[in-house]
């Protein structure tokens, strides 16, 4: 019996390459599944997660920590330290231009200098092919470095951060708008930013309260991890819990009706504010903005912002608020 020499290298070869695109597909999957594991997993677990032998894990193991993946292991149990791991992330050039006018709102958004979002801007812009979008994601790097770093709110900012990326409670000092401040145990369910002020917050379970409380991150002057940790509900949808939100403050919803002059109603047809508005011409060349809003507190500045040109039509109490605001003003100017 002949052996066809070529077909048997071929398959040989098929072989080989099937086994590396194996293992590279299960050392990603290990690495995916061990950095998503914060108290990390035992190898029997990641072998049954995989199919193969405790002996193949083990090699797998070796191998990651061999490709710089910062695997470390206590007591049986191996995990990722996500302080040290790097994440490899690859753009198209359109993908690159999203990438440049995120950070370009971010550095709008970011009134003080916080050394990680520089950091991970000149990481980017590093690793990116095109010379033109590198050198402005490298110069918004430099305009956020040349702001005032405040160490006490990016000591709060590390520390929830890595609760919700571990799920512990912490433990924080929480100055509320009148000055008073109060130790609160939360746990931490969602981190948001708002849009209409440079500022961050932290939507948690708040034990002082029982309820769910959003607290804005530059208000807590410290935070502590604690060792217990705990379970977000599956009934927690952060995107649905602030669906109605104007921002971040998800209240009670109220129907509100703005009325634009013809001056500004183009403008105002431009873009959509919130996801529920409906937008009604009027006959003067005006028009009426309608919403479903969780609560005015924070869009009372935004309708302040569009002075003469806008009439609060409801609620009642969003009205009186600018009315007052529309007297106190023209006592100051001397009306």
């Amino acid at each position: 019996m002949r052996l066809d020499c070529p077909s048997l290298a071929s398959r040989l070869w098929l072989i080989t390459v099937e086994r590396i695109q194996s293992k590279a597909a299960r050392l990603s999957r290990i690495e995916h599944v061990l950095y998503n594991a914060p108290l990390g997993l035992r190898v029997n677990d990641l072998a049954e997660r995989c199919g193969v032998d405790r002996r193949t894990i083990y090699r797998d193991l070796d191998a990651l920590e061999e490709m710089g993946v910062p695997v470390w292991q206590n007591n049986g149990r191996y995990g990722i330290n996500r302080e040290r791991y790097l994440s490899t992330v690859r753009l198209n050039l359109n993908e690159a231009i999203a990438l440049y006018f995120a950070a370009r709102l971010l550095s709008h958004h970011s009134d003080e200098h916080n050394p990680h979002v520089v950091s991970a801007l000149q990481k980017l812009a590093a690793g990116l092919p095109d010379e033109t979008i590198s050198a402005h994601l490298a110069h918004v790097a430099d305009l956020i470095r040349a702001r005032s770093l405040r160490t006490d709110y990016i000591r709060v900012l590390e520390t929830i951060t890595r609760a919700w990326a571990d799920r512990r409670r912490v433990v924080i000092r929480y100055r509320a708008a009148s000055g008073d401040v109060t130790e609160r145990e939360i746990c931490p369910y969602f981190l948001e930013v708002s849009r209409s002020e440079p500022a961050s917050y932290v939507i948690g379970y708040d034990a002082l309260r029982g309820a769910l409380r959003t607290f804005k991150l530059e208000r807590i002057v410290g935070a502590e991890a604690l060792p217990g940790t705990y379970t977000i509900p599956d009934s927690f949808d952060p995107y649905t819990h602030l669906a109605s939100a104007w921002g971040v403050m998800d209240d009670a919803e109220v129907v509100v009706r703005l009325r634009f002059s013809a001056v500004v109603a183009s403008r105002v047809k431009e873009s959509i504010w919130h996801h529920s508005q409906q937008v009604v011409d009027l006959p003067d060349g005006g028009c009426e903005l309608i919403m479903r809003v969780g609560g005015t507190r924070e869009m009372r500045s935004w309708v302040l912002g569009w002075g003469a040109e806008v009439e609060v039509i409801e609620p009642i109490a969003l009205r009186d608020e600018v009315q007052e605001h529309a007297r106190r003003m023209l006592e100051q100017y001397g009306g």
